[in-house]
């Protein structure tokens, strides 16, 4: 086996292993022991379990980017981008089932970037945009958006995590319950929300 070939083994037994077990419930040990290597080995390639852990999580990072920002990219009505958008996560959530899980749990790796709350960060601030343009054609005040995009964002993604291993309903009911609550409370917007008085 190449030096090559053996750091994509060790990457793939480690995906399987946090995915399965968390960081901290993965050790060195079992890595190279799923992997029939000594601990050295993987040492040599990644100096420790972190360094792996790292490699693999901007793996998973880069696709669900590249997922999310390419359903952004196609352009056309907000409804039908919300639609893309959520059917992105969900489709890389059903094709990479170990890398969400390892996503969506804490990092260990204390990092400004690469954990899953900056990426839905990063898909917030692009839907920002996007909001603040229909505000502004609704009457409604665009100061607003990012307080909005927040919310819309996380609601995608912690359907994401229930739809993980719920599995029910399929992945494109999933994704238009999701439009449905969306885009008809967005479209019922009051200028001056307020809550309900009580005594």
């Amino acid at each position: 086996m190449t030096a090559s070939q053996r750091r994509e083994q060790l990457l793939a037994v480690s995906r399987g292993l946090f995915a399965e077990k968390g960081f901290e419930g993965t050790s060195v040990e079992e890595i190279a022991a799923r992997a029939e290597v000594s601990k050295p080995v993987v040492y040599e390639h990644f100096g420790g379990k972190e360094g792996i852990y790292a490699v693999v999580v901007d793996r998973e990072v880069q696709a669900l980017t590249a997922a999310l920002s390419g359903a952004l990219d196609r352009g056309g009505h907000p409804k039908v981008l919300l639609e893309h958008t959520a059917l992105a996560l969900l489709s890389y959530i059903e094709a990479s089932e170990d890398g969400f899980r390892i996503l969506v749990r804490d990092s260990p790796v204390a990092q400004a970037t690469g954990t899953f709350s900056s990426l839905i960060g990063d898909v917030a601030t692009q839907v920002e945009h996007l909001l603040a343009d229909q505000f502004r054609s609704n009457g409604l005040d665009p100061r607003t958006a990012p307080l909005y995009a927040q919310m819309l964002v996380g609601m995608v993604a912690l359907t994401g995590q229930y739809w993980l291993d719920a599995r029910s309903p399929k992945k494109t009911d999933v994704a238009a319950h999701l439009v449905n609550l969306a885009w008809n409370g967005l479209s019922g917007m009051v200028k001056k929300p307020t809550l309900t008085k009580t005594d």
